[in-house]
């Protein structure tokens, strides 16, 4: 697989186009385009488009079956994810993990379930640096 940090950042549609890849394993334009148009309704050639330039930039790769295109991903999700907010963290909190989570604190979105997960991976992670 490759590594996110070798490709170029993806936007909110591309994220969208990529979780439902990253959900299925691998999946055609059909799949993909039956979903989002549910959700919110776009045209087919859009997603397809979509998905040929998330080939091109090294996000999906794909194979034919059946003169049918079915794309997976090249990067793993949990890779993704991580390389995303690292770069979020430099560019926008100025290097500061602590500014992100005191901003994700501050600003409700995180749940009370969510905070107290946030403070047994804390002691957790205490208690093996100890």
């Amino acid at each position: 697989m490759s590594r996110p940090d070798d490709l170029p950042a993806l936007s909110e549609a591309q994220w969208e186009i990529m979780n439902l890849v990253w959900d299925r394993g691998e999946c055609s334009v059909a799949d993909v385009w039956k979903v989002l148009q549910e959700r919110r309704g776009v045209a087919r050639n859009t997603v397809q488009t979509l998905m040929i330039r998330l080939k091109e930039k090294g996000w999906l790769s794909s194979r034919e079956v059946d003169g049918a295109f079915l794309f997976a991903p090249t990067v793993s999700r949990d890779c993704s994810q991580q390389s995303t907010v690292q770069r979020l963290i430099e560019t926008v909190f100025n290097g500061s993990a602590e500014g992100l989570v005191l901003s994700l604190l501050h600003g409700g979105a995180l749940s009370a379930g969510e905070v107290e997960r946030l403070r047994r991976l804390i002691a957790s992670s205490r208690k093996k640096e100890s």
